[in-house]
């Protein structure tokens, strides 16, 4: 197992950069999916967040990886549903604490929800079904070198955040977080997508269950998106990928 264990690492750290540590959400810090000890833990600790592939990239927008994280060129496809729910009010804002980011690695920072059953999350995978809606987004700040994942790239795990929509229904709800990394659009692999899901039970007294504007993962991004396909050495302005954000 040990042996095992060495192999993946090495394997991961080639693409080394990064994935969310922790959250603090509803004045609970949780821990999220540990990629490099969780799988050989007995019993596997039980999280709020989705098993990834590691701190390495999707590196393709068909890759089923490209919704909750996974490693199809390693053989790990796909995610798979956790075993808890966090409580968390319509309304309030979530923080998400990543692993320090690299400084070359910059992008925009993107954040999804999906409705799960009213059974929860936990046997719940969309699959390539329309579900996502949008509710945050950072990208460029006009042409500088100011980018959504910029906060991540100091010391002191700072975190990116998110609020929840103070009129969406309550009810179980997947969220998906996500880095996109931007190279040169003649570097291979090009953009570099660094996804995650974490699972909640939200609270209030909304009654909007967003209807519009919903994307599949796979499916929301094409390879040839303005979004995707982009020179981040280039003093230009950035068109983040995906659809309008969703608001109340």
């Amino acid at each position: 197992m040990q042996v095992l264990s060495t192999i993946l690492l090495g394997a991961t750290a080639v693409a080394a950069h990064g994935y969310v540590d922790t959250a603090n959400i509803g004045g609970e810090v949780y821990t999220f999916y540990q990629p490099y000890t969780d799988p050989y833990t007995s019993p596997t600790p039980e999280r709020i967040s989705r098993p990834i592939q590691g701190n390495g990239p999707v590196t393709d927008v068909t890759y089923s990886d490209l919704q909750c994280g996974g490693y199809t060129d390693g053989g790990i496809v796909g995610s798979s549903p956790a075993a808890l729910h966090a409580p968390a009010a319509a309304g309030s804002t979530v923080e998400l604490y990543w692993t320090l980011w690299p400084d070359s690695h910059v992008g925009p920072v993107i954040t999804y929800m999906a409705q799960c059953p009213d059974t929860g999350c936990t046997d719940y995978m969309p699959g390539t079904d329309a579900v996502w809606f949008k509710i945050a987004e950072a990208g460029r700040e006009g042409t500088s070198n100011v980018w959504g994942d910029s906060p991540l790239m100091v010391g002191g795990n700072a975190g990116a955040a998110y609020t929840i929509p103070e009129c969406l229904t309550p009810g179980y709800y997947l969220v998906r977080h996500e880095i996109i990394a931007l190279h040169s659009a003649y570097e291979y692999p090009g953009a570099q997508f660094y996804p995650g899901c974490h699972q909640l039970e939200v609270t209030g007294s909304g009654s909007t269950s967003p209807s519009k504007n919903l994307v599949a993962f796979p499916g929301a991004y094409a390879a040839g998106d303005a979004g995707i396909t982009y020179d981040s050495y280039q003093a230009q302005t950035y068109t983040i990928p995906g659809p309008a954000l969703f608001t109340c």
